[in-house]
């Protein structure tokens, strides 16, 4: 049995240990983890999945992004899911519990680098973003939308950039 829920301070540590053993440390040259970089996750978009025994065996969060001429979107990402918890459902609960919330919170729709096979189940599909331009390089068949909203990224173009709560200024707020 595992629980979603919002990421806490406490998850920090086993999130990012998480994330070295699933992408490397290479991960912080990533054209989306540019876009992340000194930034906070968007508001109640960073979720934990905890095992029965209270361990985090997976993590996703969303990022505000300005996506070109569509205005406000999110960025999706990383999704990771512990080795001996992959294949049980782990991956696509975070993502459904993601993608529910964020629309709940009435974010129109989602931007990602990923592998197309298994994001195209959740809706996401390279047609989103066929003129949007990330800020460096990415593998164009793997950069992928998802519209929450019908019609959000209809005739999207230009460049993404970051955007959302600065990490910085709420480290100076606390």
């Amino acid at each position: 049995m595992i629980t979603i829920r919002p990421e806490i301070s406490t998850d920090i540590a086993a999130r990012e240990a998480l994330l070295t053993r699933a992408f490397g440390v290479k991960r912080f040259r990533k054209t989306s983890e540019k876009l992340r970089a000194g930034r906070l996750a968007a508001e109640g978009l960073a979720f934990s999945a905890i095992d029965a025994k209270g361990k985090l065996i997976g993590t996703v969060r969303l990022w505000d992004i300005i996506a070109g001429s569509a205005g406000t979107a999110l960025l999706l990402g990383p999704l990771a899911v512990d080795c001996k918890a992959q294949g049980k459902g782990v991956g696509a609960a975070l993502m459904n519990h993601a993608l529910a919330e964020a629309a709940r919170l009435g974010h129109s729709a989602v931007l990602l680098v990923g592998d197309e096979p298994y994001y195209s189940r959740f809706g996401f599909a390279p047609e989103h973003t066929r003129s949007l331009h990330l800020p460096g390089p990415v593998e164009r068949a793997r950069f992928l939308g998802l519209e929450l909203e019908p019609e959000a990224l209809d005739g999207a173009e230009g460049l993404i950039a970051a955007s959302g709560r600065l990490a910085v200024a709420e480290k100076k707020a606390a």
